[in-house]
């Protein structure tokens, strides 16, 4: 290893260390919301397919203080985090709900679902490749569409092109399924599956482990379909929501490191396209909501009520509540001059 490399590394050692050390303390929200003020989130930040740029070939591999995270030298001075997935494997998202052969191996109610999740599609040690980069065909949008859903989107291709896995992770199915034609779905360690139909051909198999950017197969026209296209979908829990809202094929960027996946993106009706814009006026709402919630809040606990008891007159109520008989009355939609009966409930602010 020639001195630069070594420079590299030790350099890389000593920061693969800090990380480790600082990403095992769990930070209060105070800290990081003041943190977000001085350093901007990475996680807001479109994040570039590994596709564009290929580093040259391995010649070493280093540990770090994390046993799973390695660091990988190139042999034109480039580097990168790779995560060893012997350890991922045997986590429960890769041995649980596991099936080789149903579009859906969790078989989860609608009504059970979370109302929304917070996913880190990618973080420090973990890359992102667009999957086939291109324009997606005007009727091939996530949506209803003759009378069915189409849970993905479809990007026009010639037959034969490379497509490649969105994230790393385990091959769920890879066969011949009536209307995806040649499929490969693959469950990734952010808990998405991804779905890749219509290929030509299938280079994995069931149960194979493959990396960001690999060549899981070649696009094709297989199934039902009218030309050759890749078909992808996303799904979350064995439910489909729209590509986009995590990846635009046509920069071939993933859009964001942080994606926070609602519930509603499940539903048929729900497109990126069209939803985005209603996103951030909902976003703005909410706040409008939230700050009308909040003094509603704050009036209603402004409220207070006076039990009737003998001798209490609304002159003697006036002056214990500093407040008015006019003020009483306007209140409690009563006259001056109206009788208190002993046990009634009048408002006094």
């Amino acid at each position: 290893m020639n001195r630069k490399l070594i420079t590299i590394a030790v350099g890389l050692l000593a920061f693969a260390t800090l990380h480790a050390q600082t990403t095992e303390r769990k930070f209060t929200k105070k800290e990081i919301e003041k943190a977000e003020l001085i350093i901007p989130r990475p996680a807001l930040h479109p994040i570039k397919s590994s596709i564009i740029s290929c580093p040259g070939d391995p010649i070493d591999t280093l540990d770090t203080i994390n046993e799973q995270i390695k660091i990988i030298l190139f042999n034109d001075n480039t580097w990168k985090y790779w995560k060893d997935p012997s350890m991922t494997l045997a986590k429960e998202d890769f041995t649980k709900n596991w099936n080789t052969d149903a579009p859906d191996a969790y078989g989860i109610p609608y009504s059970e679902l979370e109302s929304q999740w917070s996913i880190w599609l990618v973080d420090d040690a973990s890359e992102f490749c667009c999957p086939y980069v291109g324009t997606i065909h005007p009727r091939g949008k996530f949506g209803p569409r003759r009378g069915r859903r189409h849970q993905g989107i479809d990007l026009p291709l010639s037959t034969g092109e490379p497509i490649h896995a969105a994230f790393a992770g385990k091959v769920r199915v890879s066969k011949y399924m009536h209307g995806y034609g040649n499929v490969v779905i693959i469950r990734h360690t952010n808990g998405l599956e991804t779905f890749y139909g219509h290929l030509s051909k299938s280079n994995v198999k069931a149960d194979d482990w493959v990396e960001a950017g690999q060549v899981i197969g070649l696009g094709g026209s297989t199934g039902r379909s009218t030309g050759p296209h890749l078909h992808f979908e996303t799904r979350h829990k064995g439910y489909a929501f729209d590509p986009q809202w995590i990846i635009d094929f046509q920069k071939g960027e993933l859009r964001k490191q942080l994606f926070v996946l609602k519930k509603k993106y499940f539903q048929q009706t729900s497109n990126y396209e069209q939803d985005f814009e209603d996103e951030l006026k909902n976003e703005e709402d909410d706040v409008k909501e939230d700050e009308a919630a909040k003094k509603a809040a704050a009036a209603a606990a402004a409220i207070q009520y006076h039990t009737v008891r003998s001798g209490d007159t609304l002159g003697k109520l006036a002056v214990k509540y500093h407040t008015t008989v006019k003020k009483l009355c306007q209140l409690n939609g009563i006259k001056e001059t109206t009788i208190l009966q002993l046990g009634r409930k009048l408002r006094v602010k």
